[in-house]
C-alpha cells in the first residue's frame, strides 16, 4: 500500500481554500512545513491566509481559479509541475452545498452542484493522476461527507455528489494502489462552516471547524482510505445505513424530527415567454 507523503518531496494542493475546512487544513500544512498551494475562486482570501501562513515554517502560495473551468484547472497543475517541484499531496476540498426541498426541485441546483462537486473534482483528479503515476508517487484526497452514505433531508443534489465521490475514491484505490498513489476519502460529519449555516434541522455533535481541520491533517498522515470526523457520530451514520429502509428513514425522520415539518412554501413564478412555471 502507497505511504503518506511529506513536505519534503513536494508541494501540497488544496482547493476551495478561501474558507471553512480547506482554508484551516491549509494553514494548518504551512505550519508544518509544507509549502501549499491554494486555489479557490477568491483572490483577496487567498491573499490572507499568505498573510496569516507567514510565521509557519512553509507558505502558502495562491493559485486563483474555477475548479468548473477544466483548462484553468489543467494549467494550474502544470504550473504547480513545472516551477514548484510537482503536487506531492492533494486535498480536493472545493465543493458547494445549496439546501433543496423535494417540493422545491431546482435545475440551476443541481447543475451547479454536479458541476463544482463532482465534474470540477475530475478536473483537478485527471491532471493530478498524470503527473503522480510518472513519479510513481502520490497523494490524493477526496473531501466527501456523510451525506454520502445515504440521503439526508434537503440534500438530493449534495448527497448525490459525496457519494459519487466516495464511489470514485473506491474505484480508483484498486490502481492507485499498484501506481503507487494513495488515494483516501474524508467523510466528516456535521462542521461548523458556511455552508453548514444553511441546515433547516439541528445538526448532532457540530464540530468546530478548527478541530476538523486537525483530525482531517491528522488523517493524511496515516494510510487509512477513510478519514472521517467526529467517530461516534459518522459510526453512528455508518450503522444506520446498514439497517433495512424502513427503520433508516423511521429513525432519521424521529432524529431530525423531518416528518412532523410542514413542507416549505413554494414561490411559483409564471414565465409568459415560455409557459411555464419556475419555482
Amino acid at each position: 500500500m502507497p505511504k503518506p507523503v511529506s513536505p519534503f518531496e513536494g508541494i501540497a494542493w488544496v482547493t476551495g481554500a478561501s474558507t471553512g475546512i480547506g482554508r484551516e487544513t491549509a494553514l494548518r500544512l504551512a505550519r508544518m512545513g509544507w509549502r501549499v498551494a491554494v486555489t479557490a475562486r477568491n483572490r483577496a482570501a487567498l491573499d490572507t491566509l499568505v498573510h496569516e501562513a507567514s510565521d509557519g515554517y512553509g507558505k502558502i502560495i495562491p493559485m486563483p481559479a474555477d475548479i468548473t473551468d477544466r483548462e484553468a484547472i489543467a494549467g494550474v497543475v502544470d504550473t504547480l509541475e513545472e516551477h514548484h517541484g510537482g503536487v506531492a499531496l492533494a486535498v480536493l476540498n472545493a465543493g458547494v452545498y445549496e439546501p433543496m426541498h423535494g417540493n422545491q426541485l431546482d435545475y440551476e441546483i443541481f447543475d451547479k452542484t454536479f458541476a463544482v462537486n463532482l465534474t470540477g473534482t475530475v478536473n483537478c483528479l485527471v491532471p493530478l493522476q498524470r503527473a503522480m503515476f510518472s513519479r510513481r508517487q502520490g497523494q490524493i484526497a477526496f473531501v466527501s461527507s456523510v451525506a454520502g452514505y445515504g440521503g439526508l433531508p434537503t440534500s438530493a443534489a449534495y448527497g448525490a455528489t459525496k457519494a459519487a465521490l466516495i464511489n470514485l475514491a473506491e474505484s480508483l484505490k484498486f490502481d492507485f494502489d499498484k501506481m503507487g498513489i494513495l488515494v483516501q476519502v474524508i467523510n466528516p460529519g456535521f462542521v461548523d462552516t458556511p455552508a453548514t449555516k444553511s441546515n433547516p434541522f439541528e445538526m448532532p455533535q457540530l464540530m468546530p471547524v478548527d478541530e476538523a481541520a486537525e483530525a482531517l491533517v491528522t488523517g493524511l498522515s496515516r494510510s487509512s482510505f477513510e478519514i472521517t470526523f467526529p467517530k461516534r457520530f459518522t459510526r453512528t451514520m455508518r450503522i444506520l445505513n446498514l439497517l433495512p429502509y424502513r427503520a433508516y428513514f423511521a429513525l432519521l425522520n424521529k432524529s431530525t424530527k423531518w416528518k412532523d415539518r410542514p413542507l416549505e412554501p413554494t414561490n411559483t413564478v409564471f414565465d409568459e415567454s415560455t409557459n411555464r412555471k419556475h419555482w
